[in-house]
């Protein structure tokens, strides 16, 4: 224990960096590991400041902030997915990881059958969805089910029947934000989830009226033949 009389405030705060190093290392999930980042960033400029060691220095100055930057981004985003999880079924949240595309009347987005490797956020323009006979005004999702589809396969046809603008998020960036985060990946779930329930009431209110129309006109018949 000879070598802890002889420790001063510098060593000590030298193995308090090695050791956030090294348990940044272990961290399995993105936020734990920027914020040991961030308290391995702090300790290891206070050091490389007292030792003079610039290079040191500029690294850290330059992770410290970027981890601050991460941290912050991805807790947002968490917040953000939370109040649209509980609210409606709005993904402007996924906006700042999306690109830009211009579509003209008449394209094809996607196709029922086609591999799917994409969801879209509709900017403007019209489009439809040609088996369900469903029209799709702006601020909208679509595509998000071929995420979970087996073997990512399009259930449906997306037409463009007025020109506008989509922004689109490949599936790989998705999992990427899925595994960076799992509880993100668990509110998309939820998210998607609750779409699937809405296209299902859709059906089901569908599916009623098609069964009333039908009955409205086996009366006719009947009144008619009589």
């Amino acid at each position: 224990m000879a070598w802890l009389q002889g420790l001063t405030w510098i060593d000590a705060v030298a193995w308090l960096a090695a050791i956030l190093a090294i348990s940044g290392s272990a961290m399995r999930t993105i936020i734990p590991l920027r914020c040991i980042g961030i308290a391995a960033n702090a300790t290891s400029l206070t050091y490389a400041v007292a030792m003079r060691l610039y290079p040191s220095i500029t690294v850290n100055l330059i992770l410290l902030p970027l981890n601050a930057v991460r941290l912050y981004q991805m807790l947002r985003l968490i917040r953000q997915v939370k109040q649209a999880a509980k609210s409606d079924l709005s993904m402007d949240w996924l906006k700042p990881f999306m690109t830009r595309r211009k579509v003209k009347t008449g394209e094809i987005l996607f196709a029922k059958g086609d591999s799917a490797t994409c969801m879209f956020y509709t900017l403007s323009g019209r489009y439809r969805l040609k088996e369900l006979g469903i029209e799709l005004q702006q601020g909208q999702v679509v595509g998000e089910m071929g995420f979970l589809s087996p073997e990512n396969r399009r259930t449906q046809t997306l037409e463009c029947i007025e020109g506008g603008e989509v922004l689109n998020i490949s599936y790989d960036e998705v999992r990427q934000l899925y595994f960076q985060n799992p509880e993100f990946g668990f509110y998309l779930l939820r998210l998607t989830s609750e779409r699937m329930f809405k296209n299902m009431e859709r059906l089901e209110i569908e599916v009623e009226r098609m069964k009333a129309s039908a009955v409205e006109q086996d009366s006719f018949r009947q009144a008619a033949t009589a």
